[in-house]
């Protein structure tokens, strides 16, 4: 990845031995809580990993070897068939860097590999340091926030801090579920269940806004600093407090919203949960474009994050920039950042960013780091190049894994390499001048980790 000199002098004086903050990822409060041993390479590296599961369906493989019965061994031997074939996808070098740095293995895995590599991946896993806590110190971790619900009782986090365990894990607020507005029931379901988190009774729309309230004020208590959204595309439509009243007493009456309830009722949600962000000084994040469960015969066998999401295409430039307008007309706009999943949207979300900063902290509104189908070596130089073109790069908080493995912190390591290899080759080429290096070199550390650092006050 370090093509030059001077993109190896970057890396490697400067951002190699920093720590990671990792601001938002998918991983279980309750694993690091218990610091959980793996029983093997595969249940550390293959259970829930929708990217392999996607190449490994691609590559011919039986879903039997992926989710389904087969043992370890044989589910671990079909992946490492699949892994030549995974060449230049971002999973070939994912796969190989995480072998290197966790595992101490700096041989190519392959069908030929694959026997020994199991065993000696299974053997460091039965050390203690190799345990759920260990792999995370191991990785250079100083701070990483988990995707929590507002019903959370945030016990695992609680037991976490009280452990002395030395990375800071903390809570980020994701209220996805009280925007779940297509089924009735389940709604109606997970409502009880929010009354019962906040201690209250939820009988109208007002009473929903309160319990809401609460739990935010509890996750600020248990040390969340970030609220995140998955939206398909941003919501901003006009509403009136009565109809939002008869909204919430119609699904909670077990009937079906139209498409403009639905929209009028998370417009109102997400402008008043961007307000409670605001008061209590988080940062929030909104990740748009997924489109999910694509798949009705895999949802229906396997369930939700089963490898057969995609990249929408819905428009979100004029809801986004009026959603973001209304907060900062009331001076209720939070510090914020924006993800699409689509590349076409790439310079929408970038300038549609840019044009909130208002001078009072600096990149208060980022676009935030290549997504998902874009957190490949192609879509973070795309990233950072169109960043650099529509803002300011050196306030960019930086890389971020949106991961459920454990063993994947390395992408860190990947994104700093190519950072320093597009900054360094433009320093080679007389694009950025060599009389800059120590404004260059404090830049990247920047961006690798003192800016998330600063920006979310970790």
């Amino acid at each position: 990845m370090l093509t030059t000199s001077t993109a190896r002098r970057l890396y490697h004086e400067n951002v190699e031995q920093l720590p990671i903050v990792d601001y938002h990822c998918h991983l279980s409060p309750k694993m690091i809580a218990e610091n959980h041993s793996f029983r093997s390479i595969t249940e550390a590296w293959l259970e829930g990993d929708h990217y392999k599961w996607r190449a490994m369906r691609a590559n011919g493989v039986s879903e039997e070897y992926i989710t389904g019965n087969k043992s370890d061994k044989e589910k671990f031997l079909k992946w490492a068939e699949t892994v030549p074939y995974t060449i230049r996808n971002p999973l070939y070098h994912w796969t190989h860097l995480e072998l290197s740095r966790i595992f101490g293995v700096n041989e190519l895995l392959n069908p030929r590999t694959a026997c020994r590599i199991y065993e000696q991946c299974n053997e460091k896993l039965l050390q203690e340091d190799f345990r759920v806590q260990g792999l995370i110190a191991r990785s250079g971790v100083e701070v990483l926030c988990t995707t929590d619900d507002p019903i959370d009782s945030l016990d695992y986090h609680r037991r976490i801090r009280e452990s002395g365990f030395t990375v800071k894990v903390l809570p980020a607020w994701r209220p996805d579920k009280v925007l779940a507005l297509d089924d009735p029931q389940v709604y109606k379901v997970y409502i009880y269940h929010l009354a019962e988190a906040a201690d209250m009774e939820i009988t109208c729309y007002g009473d929903l806004l309160s319990a809401l309230a609460v739990r935010h004020t509890f996750f600020a208590e248990m040390g969340c600093k970030l609220s995140d959204h998955s939206l398909d595309t941003f919501y901003a439509a006009d509403y009136c407090p009565a109809e939002l009243i008869q909204i919430f007493d119609k699904i909670m009456c077990g009937n079906h919203l139209t498409t403009e309830d639905k929209s009028k009722f998370k417009s109102a949600l997400l402008h008043e949960l961007a307000i409670m962000d605001a008061e209590k000084g988080w940062v929030q994040q909104y990740h748009l474009g997924a489109i999910r469960n694509n798949s009705t015969k895999i949802f229906r066998t396997i369930g939700a994050d089963a490898g057969c999401d995609a990249i929408d295409d819905l428009c979100c430039a004029a809801r986004g920039h009026r959603f973001f307008d209304d907060l900062d007309a009331i001076d209720k706009l939070a510090k914020t950042i924006v993800y699409n999943l689509n590349p076409k949207d790439n310079e929408v979300l970038a300038a549609m960013a840019y044009t909130f900063n208002d001078g009072k902290v600096k990149g208060k509104m980022q676009w935030g780091a290549a997504w998902w189908f874009l957190d490949n070596e192609q879509g973070m130089r795309r990233h950072l190049d169109t960043l650099s073109s529509q803002g300011l790069l050196s306030q960019f908080v930086g890389m971020l894994t949106d991961s459920r493995s454990f063993l994947s912190f390395p992408r860190h390591e990947y994104f700093r390499r190519i950072l320093c290899d597009l900054i360094g080759r433009d320093v080679e080429l007389g694009k950025l001048p060599k009389e800059e290096m120590e404004f260059i070199a404090q830049m990247v550390s920047n961006i690798s980790y003192y800016n998330a650092k600063d920006y979310f006050q970790f």
